[in-house]
């Protein structure tokens, strides 16, 4: 299972907190990349409930990683 910024970011709206089987759902519905539901596929514990994408790619980048000061501009 491997990500992508431009992979997580398909799924990062969806409904959270979520099964497998709600995240493969979903990604199927919006038409998500083929990469994105082999990865969901490759989630090993079914009944486990995930609160974000970081819960599923620990690694995800936040708004805080990109060291963006909105009050700049």
């Amino acid at each position: 299972m491997y990500w992508t910024l431009e992979l997580a970011s398909k799924i990062e709206d969806a409904p959270w907190p979520a099964t497998k089987e709600e995240l493969l759902d979903y990604a199927n519905r919006i038409g998500a990349p083929m990469e994105v539901i082999e990865n969901l596929q490759e989630i090993e514990d079914d009944d486990e409930v995930y609160d974000s994408i970081e819960d599923l790619w620990p690694d995800y980048p936040t708004k805080e990683d990109f060291f963006f000061d909105e009050e700049e501009y």
